[in-house]
């Protein structure tokens, strides 16, 4: 926590649970035990212990949405993410300049003083325990063996009003000075030595200075305390039997004294007079809980722990129809991208639905200010063609049922990842260029690309433009277009430049079941799906395809072209020094025109080289789906190997570098 509004996500996200836990607990105050009672104070410390929206998590409230509103509500900023790095407060470094400012510092003064009145307290206390006289340490040792419990050193001292436990470290059993302990009370404290009581105590007082303004949390502590001591009373009467029960609650009544209540670093049994009231009440209740009850009480434990420590996604935008901008974009600030996938699909669907909120979830912070001015309401971003004109020149839609593909995604060395975003147009891009036609085998003839580069801040993955939009001519299809860019491989036998293409297309499935049957005509086939326009900003890559071709142009003289009759290639993709030779073209398919292609990406083609023939010569090609792994990650291959065939026979076993550099790229 290092500022107002990291602090209040902190307190807000603890307190939903606090209320929950106090709710549940009410319900199961006289039917589970407690062990129980007080262990379920756990799931609340995990979520003290952790930040609050780690992860772009919430916990049964979407708080972080909520402080973010607030925060753009009072300061007028939308260019900030509120985040809890730690769940205790760090000092700021620069000198306070607002309001938030100075309450942060008030609130860090406040949790100081609480921590510094702790210590200090435990500290005389320790003073007045060396200044007391050993005493009862015969008694004392005798409990533990008869109970088979842990003992430590015992002390006498003056006014103290019942025995405790003071210390982790090095433990002492103060006991009042003047009269003989009863085993009963050494029993209770030995217990606490025993399950290390004093620890728990130190981690409820430090949780209590770290929200010591928040009255609900204030309220835990005690309960948590209260709680402590029950169960420390469970354990003691589970050894006793009959009338010895009755005298330990006797007992209790005469520890109803403030002075050492809530002693930090000690086992103080002495925590009130109705405190003591209602441990005495639980005692007259007491029983054994049957052997099943504690698996129940695992159940219920488990099933209260998981959603709370765990929390949620956030996963819509604006998804009540509210029409407040500051409360959408902070709720789209807040649903960030976990995933450069998400990123990319959520900034691809921002263009199809000119969404300004979509926009707003993948983009860095430093444009949320400009967003949040441009969104005006919710309604409004729904209509606008704001987005679309923000991104380039191209005066038409996007076809929405389309969809959109990511081309040549490419990892790069700081960790971010490029591709070229590919929309299909609707109709014609501007008023100045062609129409090429549209039937149903080709659904849309223009395309608007743009290379989009997504990279991390912080926890969001976001995307940046790297040009403006702009449309090209062709097809949007599933096995690539080679008319948009490729990575290229080369290598040369003799008077021949062999050549291959290598691309690849990615986008997250987002096509779902129309339940009314309608549907639209596509490729020659009624399409019965629809493209669900909605941002996945956790998504993976799980649909893609890689399409490669290749030639080989002739250099030398063309009069001795004339030489050659075929022409052949046999490749094989490469990511690492291990693969291994491609298969050699069968014999039967180097007297004819054959080519073939297999779903690891190997390909082989053989021409037949008539009169006249081009210089280029188209050999193979080929696609296939891809796997893209539970990282998402498909690279391009960082070579291919293949077998040349001139006339029939292998000539060369050749290494098809990438133009760039023509050096290995590692996979």
């Amino acid at each position: 926590m290092t500022d107002l509004w990291s602090f209040l996500l902190q307190t807000l996200t603890a307190s939903g649970v606090a209320a929950l836990l106090l709710a549940v607990k009410a319900m199961f105050r006289d039917k589970l035990s407690p062990r129980w009672q007080f262990g379920i104070w756990g799931v609340l410390a995990l979520v003290l212990l952790l930040p609050a929206g780690w992860g772009g998590r919430y916990v049964l409230v979407n708080w972080p949405m909520w402080v973010e509103a607030l925060k753009s509500a009072l300061t007028g900023q939308f260019g900030t993410l509120t985040r809890v790095i730690a769940p205790v407060p760090l000092p700021r470094l620069a000198p306070p300049r607002t309001a938030a400012d100075w309450l942060y510092l008030l609130y860090l003064a406040g949790a100081a003083a609480l921590l510094a009145r702790y210590l200090i307290s435990y500290a005389r206390l320790r003073r007045a325990l060396k200044r007391g006289r050993p005493g009862q340490n015969e008694r004392v040792r005798a409990a533990a063996e008869r109970y088979g419990l842990p003992a430590c050193p015992a002390v006498e001292v003056d006014g103290l009003p019942t025995a405790f436990i003071c210390g982790v470290f090095r433990p002492v059993l103060a006991l009042p000075a003047g009269r003989e302990t009863d085993e009963k009370v050494i029993l209770h404290e030995l217990l606490h030595l025993n399950y290390k009581d004093v620890l728990w105590g130190w981690l409820i007082a430090l949780l209590r200075c770290l929200h010591w303004c928040n009255p609900l949390l204030w309220l835990c502590a005690d309960r948590a305390g209260n709680d402590l001591e029950a169960l420390c009373d469970q354990r003691v009467l589970e050894r006793l039997e009959g009338e010895e029960r009755r005298d330990y609650g006797r007992i209790l009544l005469s520890m109803a004294d403030e002075k050492y209540a809530r002693a930090p670093g000690t086992s103080s049994a002495a925590n009130g007079g109705k405190n003591i009231a209602r441990r005495i009440q639980a005692i007259a209740r007491f029983k054994r809980y049957p052997a099943g009850m504690a698996l129940a009480s695992v159940c219920v434990a488990l099933v209260l722990a998981f959603p709370l420590v765990i929390g949620a996604r956030a996963e819509g935008v604006g998804e009540w129809g509210v029409q407040n901008t500051t409360v959408v974009m902070a709720s789209a600030r807040t649903t960030y991208c976990t995933t450069y996938a998400g990123a990319f699909d959520t900034y691809a669907k921002a263009l199809l639905t000119g969404d300004i909120s979509y926009r707003a979830m993948c983009a860095p912070l430093s444009e949320q200010n400009e967003l949040a001015q441009a969104a005006g309401g919710y309604q409004h971003q729904r209509d606008t063609r704001w987005l679309w004109n923000q991104a380039g020149d191209v005066r038409s839609c996007p076809c929405t049922h389309e969809g959109y593909q990511i081309y040549s995604l490419t990892p790069k060395g700081d960790g971010g990842w490029e591709g070229l975003l590919v929309l299909p147009l609707e109709y014609l891009p501007n008023d100045d260029v062609e129409w090429v036609g549209w039937d149903n085998a080709a659904y849309s003839r223009w395309l608007a690309v743009q290379t989009l580069r997504a990279e991390r801040e912080g926890e969001r993955w976001v995307v940046i433009p790297q040009e403006k939009l702009h449309a090209v001519p062709g097809d949007q299809r599933n096995g690539g277009n080679l008319g948009l860019p490729c990575k290229v491989y080369e290598a040369r036998y003799g008077d021949w430049l062999i050549q291959g293409q290598w691309q690849s297309t990615a986008t997250v499935n987002s096509q779902v079941q129309n339940a009314n049957g309608s549907g639209f005509l596509k490729n020659g086939v009624w399409n019965m799906t629809s493209f669900d326009s909605r941002p996945k900003p956790h998504a993976q890559f799980d649909e893609g395809y890689d399409h490669y071709q290749f030639w080989a142009t002739y250099t030398g003289d063309p009069d001795k072209k004339s030489g050659y009759t075929s022409v052949g290639l046999a490749a094989k993709p490469v990511y690492g020094e291990g693969d291994g030779e491609p298969d050699p073209i069968a014999p039967e398919h180097l007297d004819n025109n054959s080519s073939g292609s297999s779903n690891w990406g190997n390909s082989f083609g053989n021409r037949v080289l008539e009169s006249g023939w081009e210089d280029t010569v188209f050999l193979s090609g080929g696609g296939r789906g891809m796997d893209w792994g539970a990282d998402g990650a498909y690279l391009a291959p960082a070579a291919y190997r293949a077998m040349f065939y001139l006339n029939g026979e292998p000539v060369a076993e050749l290494t098809l570098l990438p133009v760039e550099g023509g050096e290995w790229i590692e996979p």
